[in-house]
């Protein structure tokens, strides 16, 4: 499968032919009806289609007449084609996804113990299906059995393979993942067609994503406006005939054309659906568009600590010795101790261990393979390790009270100071794992939970916007101090419960704060559903992906940044572009008022401040600058407005120096441009 990003830009010639086949088919009525700003002009360029053919079969002159009508067919089709264009890049990489998706086969296992290699289409939910080293994760489940690396670029873009294993809150797998090494036993876990591949299709084609409450509210606003300024060309028709001016349909559509707000009502469908384009390039999936808004507005932000702040399972960071004992050969034990603990904290420690060494893993041998024998770790014992020689030499790593028991029964004791120093990283928040040989204590390993990488600066870029982080764990109070330090959150809610996670959501959101949740275990799920953002991550489970409306891929909580930076793109792009359509329309007023009137009145030729060459030339140049301002404000919608921390008020004085002085004066300069070349053109 195709990385996802060889494929991120839009201006691609595959996606623009699209665009410009969309924009035709879009003419639908029974489509653009959605768009009622957009509809009333397409009714309008069918209107003057009309009567270009009536003059032209009458031989009445049409030039005038054929020229609005072509402007106003083009508006309509930039509108199209800015919609259009912004859904083009999802539709490509829906369509490579399908291809993936119907070339996969899969190993599944049947009741009898055999096996069968069908279609990944026809696996149904409850399908148990074996995976080996180099195929393709044919659906989304959980692994039953074994541990292996995943490469996940093909969904994430990220080339870094990740560790995936039965258990805990990292045995998801998703369908179109490459197992690069080990072999997996997987439970399927969803019905046909509602796999994540499935899901991130509907989510990338854009065009199935219900409107958001703001978006909802501008589209009655334009609705609202359309109406007004309808009535208003129609009473004007009827009020000209008794002040003795006559005029045209055409001429009365394009005052109608230029009244209303087109730029925004052709630009709003592409701006709502480029947000969700941008949050994919960010590879986060959103399921619904008013999630992508509503992290604009976002200013508290729960985040679950394990796997979401830390990296889910505590590390080994450390090795003290005790007195008299060198660091080298507690690292050494610890390795032999650790060889059967399977467990993510016994192989961090053989991780560590090979460090300090500075030794292979093909380089750790024990003396006697035929005379030792490998003690596992469970959780009854509290212990993993090894005997050899005979049981002469016995060496255990393990909890402290369960070493210091151990210690005892072999004649030993347990020395002051390594029971001071477990004492003192508990109280840090981390946990001590004692090793001994014997009755020789031999020294203590730190575990603690390890902050993912960026977490503390994305936090106080948070803070800096005004955004409250909580931290909620079900850890003890004294190691959730410990990690909100390390993290820089502003609270910390530590003993959680899956019912207090809720409870927390709730109690915020009475109080009017808009509430977002980043988890990945099943305990996060009834919380993420609650959330006004529910964020899971990719590697969490699956019951907290179907409850959440956005997923991070890349399993990264400090993405959080950019869906909240991408939710307030979206608020202040679509803000923007409508204070620039309507000061935009204020100034086409001086330029068809006076060309409607002036023969009639010459008064009104001072109202002409652009000094436009004809009422026909006039008129014609405001269609133009109508219709040609929606393409050139295309890459503006799809890219959004950068995202800069200031004050509310700040924010509104440059948008109205920007977007609303700036759509004042631009049409004065490209609407007189335009006149210069259409009476050079002789088309008037």
């Amino acid at each position: 499968m195709p990385d996802k990003k060889t494929n991120t830009g839009i201006w691609q010639r595959k996606i623009i032919i699209q665009a410009i086949k969309g924009s035709f088919l879009k003419l639908d009525p029974f489509t653009l009806f959605k768009n009622p700003v957009m509809f009333v002009v397409e009714l309008g360029s069918m209107l003057t289609t009309l009567i270009f053919f009536h003059d032209l079969y009458s031989g009445k002159s049409f030039s005038l007449d054929l020229q609005l009508t072509l402007w106003f067919w083009f508006t309509v089709l930039f509108a199209n084609f800015a919609e259009a264009l912004a859904e083009g890049k999802g539709k490509a990489q829906a369509d490579s996804l399908r291809k993936t998706k119907s070339e996969t086969s899969a190993v599944r296992l049947l009741e009898n113990g055999g096996t069968e290699k069908i279609s990944a289409l026809l696996l149904k939910k409850g399908d148990l299906v074996i995976i080996n080293e180099g195929e393709i994760i044919p659906c989304d489940g959980e692994i039953q059995e074994g541990v292996a690396l995943v490469d996940e670029s093909a969904i994430t873009g990220e080339s870094a393979p990740v560790v995936r294993e039965g258990g805990g809150d990292k045995n998801a797998v998703t369908g179109g993942t490459r197992l690069l090494s080990g072999k997996l036993k997987i439970h399927i876990t969803v019905e046909p067609g509602e796999t994540f591949i499935d899901q991130m299709i509907k989510m990338v084609e854009g065009a199935k994503r219900q409107k958001t409450p703001n978006e909802r509210a501008l589209e009655v606003l334009l609705i609202a406006m359309t109406v007004l300024f309808l009535t208003v060309v129609i009473t004007l028709n009827y009020f000209s005939a008794y002040m003795g001016v006559r005029i045209s349909i055409p001429v009365l559509v394009a005052l109608l054309v230029c009244l209303m707000p087109t730029t925004i009502g052709g630009l709003l469908p592409a701006i709502g659906i480029a947000g969700m384009e941008r949050l994919l390039d960010h590879n986060v999936i959103a399921m619904s568009g008013r999630a992508v808004e509503a992290a604009g507005d976002v200013n508290v932000v729960l985040l679950d600590k394990t796997g979401t702040i830390t990296l889910g399972n505590r590390m080994a960071t450390e090795f003290i010795a005790a007195a008299g004992i060198k660091e080298e050969e507690l690292a050494r034990a610890a390795i032999f101790a650790s060889l059967s603990d399977e467990t993510p904290e016994g192989r961090s420690i053989v991780t560590l261990a090979k460090e300090r060494l500075q030794v292979k893993g093909s380089e750790i041998k024990v003396p006697n393979p035929n005379d030792t024998r490998f003690i596992k770790f469970n959780v009854e014992t509290q212990m993993s390790g090894l005997d050899m020689d005979n049981g002469t030499v016995k060496i255990r790593k393990g909890s402290t009270d369960a070493i210091e028991k151990f210690v005892k029964n072999e004649g030993g004791s347990f020395p002051d100071d390594i029971e001071e120093k477990s004492n003192q990283i508990s109280r840090e928040g981390g946990t001590p794992l004692v090793v001994a040989s014997g009755p020789a204590v031999l020294g203590v390993v730190r575990l603690k939970d390890v902050l993912k990488s960026g977490i503390h600066a994305r936090l106080q870029q948070l803070s800096g916007m005004g955004i409250e982080s909580i931290m909620i764990t079900g850890d003890n109070h004294l190691t959730a101090v410990v990690i909100a330090a390390e993290a820089g959150v502003s609270d910390f809610i530590a003993r959680a419960k899956p019912e207090t996670k809720l409870k927390a959501i709730r109690t915020l959101q009475a109080k009017g704060n808009m509430v977002a949740m980043i988890g990945d275990g099943t305990n996060d799920a009834p919380a993420l559903a609650q959330a006004d953002v529910a964020v899971a991550m990719n590697a969490g489970t699956q019951s907290a992906r179907e409850a959440a409306n956005m997923i991070d891929l890349d399993s990264n909580p400090t993405k959080l940044l950019d869906i909240v930076e991408i939710g307030k793109q979206i608020l202040i792009t679509r803000g923007s572009i409508t204070t620039f359509s309507v000061t935009n329309d204020v100034s086409k007023y001086f330029a068809i008022i006076p060309a409607i009137f002036v023969l009639q009145y010459p008064l009104l030729n001072v109202l002409n401040i652009m000094k436009l060459h004809s009422p026909e030339s006039a008129i014609l140049s405001a269609v133009i600058f109508n219709a040609v301002i929606i393409p050139l404000l295309i890459p503006l919608a799809l890219r959004g407005i950068q995202y800069k921390q200031q004050t509310l008020s700040s924010l509104f004085v440059r948008n109205l120096l920007i977007y609303g002085l700036g759509g004042l004066l631009l049409p004065f300069i490209g609407i007189k441009l335009i006149d210069i070349i259409v009476v050079m053109l002789k088309l008037v």
